[in-house]
């Protein structure tokens, strides 16, 4: 028989015995701790646990005595299955549209479907309503009242993975441990050199003669999560900052593109911080 496995996140309040709650209560439930990662800033705790079963296990049981459990230790849980059904993917925007449009024209070849795209501003609500997407407007600029907002939509949708095709805010760890290793961005550049904002400027102004894009996992720490795919292109002397530009943000859709694809299809596994490729 082959094993469920099931992630569980936990975030809330730092405190005491935490840890050992929610392990002890996977043991008595008959699963095996493969996974445990947890962290804790600023007195915000958050913790990830894979758990695997060799035997059959009622899912919708177990997850409804998790909830009650995190009731009881007053802390956020959501668990994480995954199976052969098809994975519900939010899309994050800003206002540059190629990422996004690039993932819609090809969509059909995705093993998930685009249930949400969710913006800080309406710019890309038409390539929404052309695709029949709903599209959710967040603008709070306070980012923790704008994240909070964001959680109860991912939860709406059941969210498997999130795309961040260039959305133009910082996730705090409060958002990001509730999705681990299932919130993929795109960087422009070769990380790690020219992390955070302006990297084309950056490396125009170094005077750079490769040129590259990044997709990789997102974490608490800002472009420094597991790489997935790096791809570039060569600086023509004579090339502007525009068409740098221009060059890398055809270069980032298909990088990111290529990443949300390959992490449905179950190719992607991350060990020790890095991302490994699966044969089959």
């Amino acid at each position: 028989m082959k094993k469920t496995v099931v992630g569980i996140t936990v975030v809330g309040k730092d405190r005491e015995g935490i840890v050992a709650s929610f392990t002890n209560f996977a043991f008595s439930k008959g699963g095996n701790i493969e996974k445990v990662n947890q962290n804790v800033i600023k007195g915000l705790f958050g913790m990830y646990l894979e758990v695997s079963f060799s035997k059959a296990v009622d899912v919708k049981k177990f997850d409804s005595e998790i909830q009650t459990l995190a009731k009881k230790e007053k802390m956020d849980v959501s668990t994480h299955h995954e199976t052969n059904s098809q994975k519900n993917i939010a899309v994050f925007v800003t206002k540059e549209p190629l990422c996004l449009q690039t993932i819609l024209a090809k969509s059909k070849s995705l093993k998930g479907k685009i249930s949400v795209i969710i913006g800080t501003e309406k710019t890309l609500e038409p390539l929404a309503k052309k695709a029949k997407i709903p599209f959710v407007v967040v603008t709070e600029k306070n980012q923790q009242k704008a994240e909070e907002k964001i959680i109860q939509i991912c939860k709406k949708y059941n969210i498997d993975l999130i795309a961040l095709a260039r959305y133009m805010r910082i996730l705090s760890p409060n958002f990001v441990w509730r999705y681990p290793n299932r919130i993929i961005n795109i960087h422009p550049s070769l990380l790690p050199a020219f992390p955070g904002a302006l990297a084309y400027a950056q490396a125009y102004e170094r005077g750079t003669k490769i040129v590259g894009v990044t997709s990789h996992y997102v974490t608490e720490n800002l472009d420094q999560g597991p790489i997935i795919f790096q791809d570039s292109f060569k600086v023509d002397p004579n090339d502007t900052l525009e068409k740098i530009k221009t060059k890398g943000q055809k270069l980032e859709a298909d990088t990111l593109f290529k990443a949300i694809k390959m992490h449905l299809e179950n190719k992607l596994d991350v060990q020790w911080r890095k991302v490994h490729v699966r044969s089959k």
